[in-house]
């Protein structure tokens, strides 16, 4: 394949990689012929190669360590090179004055194990069976981290450290002058053995962290001190932390005592800014300590494996929340009858438990609407008849089981964009889901090729709009700046104020959002720097975060369409700028009918339209477009004009069928199923209280006599 073809950073690791293996080789030839000169140059750009591609390209080192090429060979086989270059070189007596630089250069890589084995050990002790967030930890005497280089970046240190080793070596070669060599070992030696006892340290009294069962002590008397009653139970990968993170505002506004139970422990720094208590158990028995607190619920926003190992708590009662509803099976999951009560917005997902027919009996299932979407606004109306109307299009991704009906991107993507991208007077807000082409490698190429159209449009109205293209060809998009949606009209952007508001905007939310740590904190330090929440931070995140979607869109283009990737601006700030949604059979659709705006409906899944509404109840309020998109100028002219708008009422109704009633509030309805959850917990442990040894079953309690009957073996037998 020519080097054109090859993706941006494969074509930068292959030329890496390439310069490397080339340093190797020229070293070889220098050191056999010998040529000082070449052996100095390709012995200092390899090892300046290798720093950098430490800090440029991990991803290509961790390739090189798969095939046992890690840092350690690489640099053993540069110095090895040096060493027998040196033995070729006149004016240097090998057995005078090689071997004192041989026996130093064995002894640094000596102090390099030494200095591994303390890191294994300090490592060890800094690992807890519990993490936290939120939480008091002085009584634990916790302390910080111990420097990077020593304690968690090896391969750095190692190569850091062979600085002047290199240095003294080449200079020996080319000085045919063993002392300068002497000098780069001693320098590496003495800076290896200071590291090894200042890392030392952190495993004397002083720095020491407390053992696992001192600290299990603690984490039960902090259980009995707060007494936490409602939880949220989250396990998953690194990618999934906004299916917690949607939960955790309602939480924190339930009556009780709220906590995040963790088992990983990196998504510790991945929860949303807040003030509730958050503990990571990565251990099964470390889990089974809550069992003696006093937590009566436990909400759970999706399922994982170890979900299993929570539900055998039998003091808990357990809330299935799920992270969206929608009509797709993965919302109507058989294991969801291992909960006490699975919870859903409204009667749609109850009907759906039903006709599922899984073994969720009616009585456990309970409405309570979705507290998180309150900060959808309503539907204001029509766009401008002058103005643009901007379509939102948030496609889902192609899921596990292989259904092209899950997703538009592959079979309808293209044809959506094109239509839309056809209508002078749309603008286009692309965001697709995050896991897009993360199984199927088409649904990514042609996500890629969609963007790309967007792009190619984007530059075709800037470019014609230069030329002089026709005037008139239609309003004005907004306020503030000269708006267009094709050609002919101002392509002006918003001025410098608005990027340094969007700037300004930006760093204050980074700086309430996410806690700023030491470079070389662990999470122990971690620990120690967030154990007291701020009060009202959580509010004030809030806040900054309607401040910096704001100062977005006012930094943009009002004519121009968007390719919107990152994890902010949210789906639901999307909700509030566009006119009109296109997405697929998902928990989008659900969440934008709240506002009551049109949507539409990508049926890729090969049914007719009739067959496909009726089997996916949340179609029946928004229009169907067809795997070549031709419903969209239909769609767009229903957006446009209330009169031809006559799903009014149909995504009123159905709002009310998906999410339940607006009165009382969802929060509201939330708070009561969980008071009434942990009234269940409570009237359970009550009946434990009371059971009494005449209460146990009579095959149980005959068992248990005989067992105390029975006499016992003869010594011996």
């Amino acid at each position: 394949m020519p080097l054109a073809g090859i993706a941006p950073r494969r074509a930068v690791q292959l030329m890496a990689l390439t310069a490397l293996l080339a340093a190797y080789c020229a070293q070889l030839i220098g050191a056999l012929k010998p040529n000082v000169p070449l052996l100095v140059a390709a012995a200092a750009g390899g090892l300046a190669l290798d720093l950098y591609l430490q800090h440029q390209q991990p991803g290509l080192l961790s390739l090189l360590s798969r095939v046992r090429f890690d840092v350690m060979v690489r640099q053993l086989l540069r110095d090895m090179l040096i060493l027998f270059g040196l033995l070729q070189i006149d004016g240097i007596e090998p057995l005078k004055e090689q071997s004192p630089l041989t026996v130093m250069l064995l002894s640094s890589y000596l102090l390099h194990f030494l200095i591994q084995g303390v890191t294994i050990m300090v490592r060890r002790d800094r690992t807890l069976p519990v993490v936290t967030r939120n939480v008091d930890v002085s009584a634990l005497g916790l302390s910080p981290a111990p420097p990077r280089i020593l304690a968690r970046r090896s391969s750095h240190r190692l190569l850091y450290l062979s600085v002047p080793v290199t240095v003294g070596l080449l200079t020996t070669a080319a000085t045919a002058d063993a002392v300068w060599g002497v000098l780069g070992l001693g320098i590496s030696l003495a800076l290896s053995l200071g590291g090894a006892l200042y890392l030392t340290t952190w495993l004397l009294p002083g720095k020491r962290t407390a053992d696992d069962q001192r600290v299990r002590e603690w984490f039960a008397a902090w259980l009995q001190e707060y007494r936490p009653t409602v939880g949220l139970y989250f396990s998953g990968g690194a990618t999934s932390a906004y299916q917690a993170n949607m939960w955790v505002s309602t939480l924190a506004a339930l009556d009780g005592k709220p906590l995040i139970v963790l088992r990983e422990r990196f998504m510790v720094q991945k929860i949303t800014a807040t003030d509730v208590p958050i503990v990571c158990l990565p251990k099964v028995a470390d889990l089974m300590l809550l069992e003696h607190s006093t937590l009566k619920m436990l909400l759970h926003p999706s399922n994982s494996g170890k979900t299993s190992q929570v539900l055998r708590i039998p003091t808990i009662k357990h809330a299935f929340t799920n992270h969206g509803e929608s009509d797709k099976l993965s919302s109507c999951n058989p294991y969801a009858k291992a909960y006490d009560e699975v919870w859903v917005a409204g009667p749609a997902a109850r009907d759906r438990y039903q006709l599922a027919d899984i073994g969720v009996d009616d009585h456990d299932v309970v409405e309570v609407g979705r507290p998180q979407l309150a900060p959808i606004r309503p539907y204001p109306g029509p766009p401008p008849a002058d103005g643009l109307t901007t379509v939102l299009y948030a496609p889902t991704w192609e899921g596990w089981d292989g259904n092209p009906g899950n997703t538009s991107v592959v079979l309808a993507g293209e044809n959506i964009v094109r239509e839309l991208l056809a209508d002078p007077k749309v603008r286009l807000l692309y965001k697709p889901h995050p896991l897009t082409g993360s199984v199927d490698a088409r649904a990514g190429e042609a996500n890629k090729r969609i963007q790309a159209m967007i792009a190619e449009a984007n530059a075709a109205m800037v470019a014609e709009a230069a030329a002089g293209g026709p005037e008139g060809s239609g309003g004005s998009g907004g306020s503030g700046t000269d708006s267009t949606a094709a050609a002919g009209r101002g392509v002006e952007r918003p001025g410098p104020e608005a990027a340094a508001e969007l700037a300004r905007a930006q760093a204050e939310l980074d700086g309430l959002a996410t806690t700023t740590f030491r470079a070389g904190a662990d999470e122990v330090e971690r620990m120690l720097v967030q154990s007291s929440p701020e009060a009202g931070r959580a509010e004030a995140v809030e806040a900054a975060s309607d401040a910096w979607e704001a100062a977005y869109w006012a930094s943009l283009p009002a004519w121009e369409h968007q390719v919107i990737t990152d994890s902010r601006p949210g789906i639901y700030a999307c909700f509030n700028v566009a006119d009109v949604l296109v997405s697929d059979v998902s928990s989008v659709i659900s969440d934008y009918l709240t506002s009551e705006k049109p949507y539409a409906v990508a049926n890729t899944s090969g049914l007719p339209e009739a067959e496909f509404k009726a089997e996916f109840p949340t179609v029946r309020a928004g229009t169907v477009l067809g795997p070549k998109a031709k419903q969209v100028p239909a769609l767009l002219e229903a957006v446009r004009d209330p009169e031809r708008d006559t799903l009014v009422r149909a995504r009123a109704e159905l709002k009310e069928h998906l999410l339940g009633p607006s009165d009382p509030p969802s929060l509201e309805r939330f708070n009561a199923a969980a008071v009434a959850l942990c009234a269940k917990a409570d009237a359970r442990a009550a009946r434990m209280d009371a059971r009494g040894e005449s209460d146990i079953p009579s095959q149980r309690r005959d068992a248990a006599e005989e067992m105390e009957l029975e006499p016992e073996e003869p010594a011996g037998v």
